[in-house]
């Protein structure tokens, strides 16, 4: 059979990923900070651009108002450092020269410094020492992700590290946050536990003996007498040295390596996190409360970067322009002008949209708190929209909502669901975890409860769960499996 050339005619439908549509797409799924700085970079290199003079003097009076807001708190370190800043001698006037060397003491100690008491040959080089990129903050966020812990906690979890300072300490009052957030005291509580076993050591903290007391437990040193002594640290600042003897119930030799011990810790467990200044989230969208009980969803829109083309000035240029390289030029920066202002439009409703909805869908998490989160996924959202998933994926991105229980990203209303046995109504993971944690709970020394026989009790009550998913659940609440759980009762635990 001939090979011969040829030519045919055939029609077919395809997707064609103009730049504009790339460029609509890209837009969706820009933080607010970014979105600002893609557009400056288009107010330079087109010339038909130009800012709208009205955000602009929205803006002056933001930067005017917030210079006097610089000095916010600025106590509260000052405070902090001069009950740091303690030496060994300071603590312990009436110790010896020789008991001071032995504990290690040196005139006028800075305990910002303090770490493990090695000597400076011992001390790693400069290039070791510098600080990484990446914050304290992110670096907490990434263990709690790998936790185990349900996604109501990992929000907890969240809150509880916009609370945290730059040393590493929590500052926020527990019962003020699950007020706040209207979670349950013991489950806040619970959690603050959790994180406060993450690294660095002593991180979480909420006073200075606290996170002494969880460097001292991670190194197997915390007992009863270490204990007194950081409750009255007080006694060890004034010198009192005799009165702590007392209270600690040790002698003098015994309290001297103790003195040592705390000096060998570092109360600034967050320091060696700088990365520069912490950017403050400004959220996309504000929910209020309606008098008639319904929500209010607004756009902030000091965050949403508006441009106008200045038709005027595309009008006069394009008269002068003769060469076809100009007229070219100019027709393709007044074609990206006007497709970047109804890009910022239409991502500035979309948003809005998936706003709505998510408001609409977890109507119960802004009325009782966290606990009434409901199962939601992305194609709720977009069926209920008409929207595509991929659309709403990017939009909910980097996308923070503000409401009287604090500020979220939009990612954090979508909760995984469990189906029902009989079709009904799913149920929500964080409650079916709680069923779980409620069956072992009340299981008896003759009825240890396995994987399998959690699926069949659950299933009885309409929940269509598989035995590795319970497992999933038994293991992030951090129960032993049934195996575990007998041999503990068989050894009298």
């Amino acid at each position: 059979m001939a090979m011969i050339p040829r030519l045919e005619m055939r029609q077919g439908q395809a997707l064609v990923m103009t730049p504009q549509l790339q460029q609509a797409i890209k837009l969706l799924q820009l933080s607010n900070i970014e979105l600002t700085e893609f557009v400056e970079s288009e107010l330079e290199r087109n010339p038909l651009l130009e800012r709208d003079e009205t955000q602009v003097d929205a803006q002056k009076q933001t930067d005017a108002s917030s210079e006097t807001a610089l000095d916010f708190d600025s106590g509260a370190p000052a405070a902090a450092q001069a009950e740091f800043d303690v030496s060994v001698a300071d603590m312990a006037p009436d110790l010896s020269a020789a008991e001071l060397a032995e504990a290690g003491a040196a005139p006028a100690t800075d305990w910002s410094k303090a770490s493990s008491g090695k000597s400076f040959d011992d001390l790693p080089g400069i290039e070791e020492t510098l600080t990484s990129d990446i914050t304290l903050a992110e670096h907490l966020d990434a263990q709690l992700t790998r936790a185990g812990l349900s996604p109501v906690e990992r929000m907890i979890g969240g809150v509880l590290i916009d609370a945290v300072d730059d040393w590493g300490y929590m500052r926020g009052d527990v019962r003020e946050i699950a007020y706040q957030i209207g979670a349950p005291v013991e489950q806040v509580q619970h959690v603050l536990t959790v994180m406060q076993g993450f690294e660095p050591v002593g991180v979480m903290a909420r006073d200075i003996p606290e996170c002494l007391a969880l460097q001292l437990k991670d190194r197997g040193r915390f007992d009863p007498a270490m204990e007194k002594l950081l409750a009255h640290l007080d006694l060890l600042a004034k010198g009192h040295m005799e009165r702590l003897e007392l209270v600690v119930g040790v002698d003098r030799e015994d309290l001297v390596e103790m003195i040592a011990e705390i000096r060998a810790l570092t109360p600034k467990p967050g320091a060696g996190f700088g990365g520069g200044a912490a950017q403050t989230v400004a959220p996309d969208v504000y929910v209020k409360g309606a008098p008639d009980g319904s929500w209010l969803v607004e756009l902030n829109t000091d965050t949403m970067p508006r441009v106008l083309m200045n038709q005027r000035y595309y009008a006069t240029v394009s008269k002068g322009a003769t060469r076809e390289a100009d007229k070219q030029f100019l027709s393709e920066c007044a074609a990206n002008a006007t497709w970047l202002v109804k890009s910022l439009d239409q991502r500035a409703k979309t948003i809005l949209k998936v706003a709505r909805e998510i408001v609409r869908q977890q109507d119960g998490f802004f009325v009782h708190g966290v606990a009434h989160l409901r199962p939601l996924n992305l194609k709720t959202v977009a069926a209920a929209i008409e929207m595509h998933e991929s659309t709403v994926s990017r939009v909910t991105s980097n996308k923070y909502l503000s409401c009287a229980r604090g500020v979220f990203e939009l990612k954090y209303f979508f909760t995984a669901s469990i189906t029902a046995t009989d079709g009904g109504e799913a149920h929500s993971a964080e409650a079916v975890r709680h069923q779980i944690k409620g069956l072992i709970d009340g299981e008896t020394q003759a009825e240890i409860l396995s994987d399998d026989r959690i699926v069949e009790i659950l299933k009885e009550k309409g929940v269509d769960i598989a035995r590795r998913t319970v497992a999933k659940y038994r293991e992030s609440l951090r129960i032993p499996s049934s195996v575990e759980r007998k041999r503990k009762i068989a050894n009298g635990f």
